[in-house]
């Protein structure tokens, strides 16, 4: 055993307390066993099948446990299903993150799963910190050997590290950010979870810029270059520079809240005047900010472009033109419907039609452009929206997506299905568009701040901006579809309703988009029904905050 270094098993707590920041080398094999491995191995057991028993989880994860606490990192992939990742993530646990002392104190497994509790002591350069934190593990039986192991992934060391990420300790790359709204609020991820991961790309991004000096860090470091690293723990604290985003904070607040109400929520909302980013937010178990990086069908707030489209190809003559809006439609051998095959009387005008998310009138009137039809809609949305302009946002976003398409994914397409992909990022920004009369590209912070360059798109024209933000506010009103969900918000508002059908999901993805005098903003809710059932509501809590 090295110099200095103890080990002990106390009532199934393991404890590993070492000089400095080495580990020992005591075998905990043995400990636990009360004999020799060798002896062990010299008596081979016949191959187990069928589940693990309550004694093998238990005992496999003290074993396991024990190996990782007294630094054993060979001994502890080989309990595992996949020593070649597993040793050297318990050997980087010591060497990487600088983990001097660790007791692992494993609790009541429930079925093949123990959950356990971390309390480690991080120690670099002569400082030291306390680390505790709770993660699990699973036991399976192996599929070669019958023995039960430790099914093997990442997560088990701690929870957030993922597949290729490390952990480390040591001076902080980059400075941290001090980041506040545009009034000077500062902006935390404990006040607002859902700007976790914006807040760390913007230390990554911006922190030198900010002018902070970096402090002492246990990190984890993603495998993807453009994955921010994740702080777990600061042993002494940098001089933070302070940044300032476009963000709101009572907006903030108020998107957070609001999607609280929903799992799989996503909302962001925009000044459309400026395309600053008053708020993001989200509510998923997986932590992934849907809200700028998803990529889903929008549903019927496409017919905004759609409608900006035919009146600019002269398909429809305004608002108060007259259209159809029969149940169906035929496309190419398809039936499209309306919800519930309603149908308008004849001589319902185009503003009627969008107010009620008239699926056919978006539709029929497109077949004459030809095989022009399959572009049609694109063009539109890159020439006055700056869809598919490659965004320059200040963080990590996804473009909006609006793909040339034949047959009956045109068809679809005039409706927000097909291939049409969008985020709640892309849709608010459409809103925007739609209320301002003009594209201005989303932002989160100011450009002056790296020089980037933003797309740039040609103002609707007048009359075309006029009768979208007619038929949105119509929307918003009366018989709207989004009447109901918007009957609280004042000033002067707008809106339009959307669901899009996902693969064979049971119930449709709710969206919605919406405008308040200067804030747009826009909502997904994953399975959420009805543009006015999930998504509605959560627009409207946000656009009540401005």
């Amino acid at each position: 055993m090295r110099s200095g270094v103890k080990v002990a098993i106390v009532g199934g707590v393991f404890v590993v307390v070492a000089s400095g920041v080495g580990y020992g080398s005591y075998n905990l094999w043995t400990g636990i066993n009360g004999g020799s491995e060798v002896a062990s191995r010299a008596a081979p057991e016949e191959k187990r099948s069928g589940p693990v028993t309550g004694d093998e989880v238990t005992n496999t994860a003290k074993e396991f446990l024990a190996a990782w606490a007294a630094g054993e990192s060979d001994r502890a992939g080989q309990l595992t299903n996949n020593p070649v990742d597993a040793g050297p993530a318990v050997l980087g646990y010591r060497e990487g993150a600088m983990v001097s002392k660790a007791v692992i104190t494993p609790g009541t497994a429930v079925g093949a799963k123990v959950p356990f509790t971390v309390s480690a002591t991080v120690t670099y350069e002569g400082r030291s910190k306390p680390w505790t934190y709770s993660s699990e593990l699973t036991v399976v039986r192996g599929l070669t050997t019958g023995r039960p192991l430790v099914d093997w992934e990442p997560a088990v060391i701690h929870p957030k590290l993922t597949k290729g990420a490390t952990l480390r300790t040591g001076e902080a790359k980059t400075a941290a950010v001090k980041a506040v709204d545009h009034d000077g609020v500062e902006l935390t991820a404990e006040k607002y979870p859902s700007l976790g991961p914006v807040l760390a790309q913007l230390r990554e991004r911006y922190g030198e810029r900010a002018g902070g000096e970096p402090g002492v860090e246990t990190w984890i470091e993603s495998a993807d270059d453009a994955v921010p690293d994740t702080t777990v723990l600061t042993l002494a604290a940098g001089r933070p520079g302070e940044l300032r985003t476009t963000i709101d904070a009572g907006v903030q607040a108020a998107a957070e809240r609001a999607v609280k109400r929903y799992e799989g929520a996503s909302v962001v909302a925009i000044k459309p005047s400026t395309g600053e980013i008053r708020a993001v937010a989200n509510n998923r178990a997986d932590g992934f900010n849907a809200a700028l990086e998803g990529r889903q069908a929008p549903g019927s707030t496409m017919k905004i472009v759609t409608a900006a489209m035919m009146l600019d190809k002269g398909l429809v003559d305004g608002p108060s033109g007259k259209v159809e809006c029969p149940s169906t439609v035929d496309w190419d051998g398809r039936t499209f419907h309306n919800l519930d095959d309603f149908a308008l009387p004849s001589g319902s005008t185009l503003q009627r039609a969008f107010a009620r998310s008239c699926n056919t009138t978006f539709i029929k009137p497109v077949k004459p452009l030809g095989a022009e039809a399959g572009t049609a809609l694109g063009d539109t949305a890159r020439k006055y929206f700056g869809i598919g302009l490659e965004w320059k946002t200040g963080v990590v976003s996804q473009d909006g997506s609006v793909p040339p398409s034949t047959g009956i994914e045109t068809a679809a397409s005039y409706i927000g299905q097909g291939r049409i992909t969008m985020n709640a990022l892309n849709i608010a920004s459409i809103a925007a568009t739609a209320k301002n009369g003009s594209f201005k590209q989303p932002i989160i912070v100011a450009t002056d701040l790296d020089g980037r360059e933003t797309a740039k798109a040609e103002r609707l024209p007048g009359s075309i901006g006029k009768a979208l933000r007619e038929m949105m506010r119509a929307t918003a009103r009366g018989e709207g579809t989004g009447a109901g969900a918007m009957a609280g918000v004042g000033g002067d508002k707008g809106a339009k309703t959307g669901s899009a059908e996902v693969d064979a999901a049971a119930s449709s993805n709710s969206w919605f988009a919406g405008f308040a005098d200067d804030l747009a903003a826009a909502a997904a809710v994953e399975s959420g029904g009805h543009g006015s059932d999930a998504a509605g509501p959560v627009v409207a809590s946000v656009l009540k905050a401005r």
